[in-house]
This record gives C-alpha cells, sequence and structure tokens, in this order.
C-alpha cells in the first residue's frame, strides 16, 4: 500500500528528527488500527488507535521470548520505542497488550504479532518499521458487511404480514467526498466533526517532532488554523484543514499519513516548497479540480 510506504518515510523523518545525531540506538516504529469488523485486515471502517499498549519482546540466549520495552499509542496510533547499544533487533515481534483510556472498547482483543523488519542503517544508528498492528472489539460492529446473517427463508412461507416501511439510515459523512475549508472548521456549530484529533490537540503532537520544533509545543491545531501571512503559518493552517477533511472522508485527495509525509518534506525544505505545498492542500480543501463541497450540517 502506497500509504503505508508513506507513514514509514514520515516515521523516519520523525525519528530521525529525534535522535539527533545521537549513536548507537535503535528505533522502533509502528502504527496500531481498530479492526472494527474482526476480520483480521486493515479496511475501510478501521482507524488509528489511541491509547493503546504495544509491548516489544525478543528472543534470548535461550530461546525463550522476553519482553524488551513497552510503548503507548498517540492520537494518531503512532509507537516509537528506542533501545540503546543498537542491538540486532531483527528477531523481535510487536504485539498489542493492551488498552489505555483512549482506546474506547477496541482493546478487548488483540491481533497477531508482527516482526521487525529493518529500514535503516547507518552510523550505529537503526531504524526497524512494523506492519500495522491491529486490536479489536469483543464483537464485529453491526455496520459490518458480514455481521448481519442471512435470513432463513422456510419451504414454504406464510403470506407475510404487513409491516412499516423499514427506515432509511442517514447517508455516512466518511464514505462522501467532502471538503470544507479552514473557516468552517473553526465554526462552532461544525465541532462535532473534530474526531480523530481536538482544536486543543497540540502541533506537535499531530505532526510530529518537525512541526514541533517550528512552531513550538505548545501550540494547539486551533491556534494553528488562525495563522496568516508567514508562509509557514499558512502551512500549517491548510496543512490542519487537510489533515481534518482527511479523517472526515475517506474521499478526500490526501490521506491523514500523506498529509502529515507533505508537512514534514515542506518543513525541511526551502521557502518555495512551503508555499507549493501549502497551495496544494489549499485548493483540495476548498475542493478544487473535484466535485467535492462541504459536507457540513448543524452539530445537534
Amino acid at each position: 500500500m502506497d500509504w503505508l510506504r508513506k507513514f514509514f518515510f514520515t516515521a523516519f523523518l520523525v525519528a530521525a528528527a529525534a535522535i539527533g545525531g545521537a549513536r548507537g540506538d535503535a528505533m522502533v516504529t509502528g502504527t496500531v488500527f481498530c479492526d472494527q469488523c474482526k476480520d483480521g485486515q486493515i479496511s475501510l471502517f478501521d482507524y488509528p488507535l489511541n491509547g493503546i499498549k504495544v509491548t516489544m519482546a525478543c528472543p534470548g540466549s535461550d530461546g525463550q521470548y522476553t519482553t524488551w520495552g513497552e510503548q503507548t499509542t498517540n492520537w494518531l496510533g503512532n509507537y516509537a520505542m528506542r533501545v540503546g547499544g543498537a542491538p540486532n533487533l531483527s528477531g523481535c515481534y510487536t504485539q498489542v497488550s493492551g488498552s489505555g483510556q483512549g482506546s474506547n472498547a477496541c482493546g478487548a482483543a488483540a491481533g497477531p504479532a508482527k516482526r521487525l523488519r529493518l529500514m535503516f542503517n547507518m552510523f550505529d544508528t537503526e531504524m526497524y518499521t512494523v506492519e500495522p498492528l491491529l486490536a479489536q472489539p469483543a464483537q464485529p460492529m453491526s455496520f459490518c458487511p458480514s455481521s448481519t446473517p442471512a435470513p432463513v427463508v422456510p419451504v414454504n412461507p406464510p403470506p407475510a404480514p404487513l409491516l412499516p416501511p423499514v427506515p432509511r439510515f442517514p447517508p455516512t459523512p466518511f464514505l462522501e467526498a467532502s471538503a470544507c475549508p479552514h473557516q468552517m472548521w473553526l465554526m462552532p456549530e461544525y465541532q462535532c466533526y473534530w474526531k480523530v484529533v481536538s482544536p486543543d490537540t497540540k502541533v506537535a503532537v499531530a505532526f510530529g517532532l518537525i512541526a514541533g520544533r517550528r512552531f513550538g509545543t505548545d501550540m494547539t491545531l486551533r491556534q494553528g488554523m488562525l495563522g496568516r501571512g508567514d508562509p509557514y503559518r499558512t502551512l500549517l493552517r491548510e496543512g490542519t484543514t487537510a489533515l481534518l477533511n482527511s479523517y472526515n472522508s475517506i474521499q478526500f485527495p490526501y490521506h491523514p499519513l500523506g498529509v502529515i509525509q507533505d508537512m514534514n518534506l515542506a518543513l525541511v525544505g526551502s521557502t518555495r516548497h512551503v508555499l507549493h505545498t501549502a497551495l496544494r492542500f489549499m485548493r483540495a480543501n476548498s475542493g478544487s479540480g473535484s466535485t467535492a463541497t462541504c459536507k457540513f450540517t448543524t452539530c445537534k
């Protein structure tokens, strides 16, 4: 999956900034998704999971696996573990080991463990990535395709009684093509559309260490969306808006991990790159080049 490779590249950028020249370290990064349908794979119904504990286990000289580290996922479902001494972690695994306050009911069961994969090795620094881990609810969600069994029809069914019409379910906004500008996201009557992140989420939490170093660790997403005039503040405003739109609509031109990747690449590039990226985000947020319009309705 292209977006998964983009995620690994983004994770590398964030980890490289965190390492900051240190030697003899190994970094392990990955993400956890909520497998709402319990089908063992990532689908359009699944989403990154916050507050999930991930444990890394490695084999010892006797072949027995022992725990080497434990970390909890952030708002974007990401986790990062650091091991000193740059050991060989190629035989290690990571697995969901528990749930925290932010995981809701999706931490009842854990998917299979995943082996670490070496992505980068230079100057005694190693970077490992892990395929997405899965956490599952106790039962599949009711909207999953396989959650409702087909009705059994008798051979000679009796005449069906008159029943009231079956109610129509409202459309699922996540499946619709929607793109809303930053002014709409800042209006109080649409605050219910902030789902994966909140207006008070820190920019450094949503976009990583590179953004945190540029905009500070205390700036919130709401404050970032008020910026204008300066190229970097314009990038932050439109990048935050694109991130929100990507969480809100699966048909938005950018995947959430793609927004984060492009934001980080722009922040380490030239001012021209910053303006170009901000303009691309702005076009996507306005629905330019597509049939997407803002599908917001007033929150109740």
